[in-house]
């Protein structure tokens, strides 16, 4: 633990100016990065369409119109 600290101030300079601190930010990307659950969703649309979108379960009731013949 010592020679990280004293290797943390001998090279503080470089550390901590452009290069030094862009590669510690790439590192911690990389860590935190995976450690996140990647999900992605995407929704196309035609014309006249009424889209639904969500991560979980979607209910909704919809009205009869009064043109809809029931089969029996």
């Amino acid at each position: 633990m010592e020679k990280s600290i004293a290797w943390v101030v001998h090279n503080k300079e470089w550390l901590f100016s452009g290069a030094g601190l862009a590669v510690i930010v790439w590192i911690g990307r990389l860590i935190f990065k995976k450690m996140a659950p990647t999900s992605t969703q995407t929704i196309r649309s035609g014309a006249s369409s009424t889209n639904v979108q969500a991560g979980r379960d979607v209910s909704f009731v919809t009205k009869k119109k009064e043109n809809d013949v029931e089969e029996e």
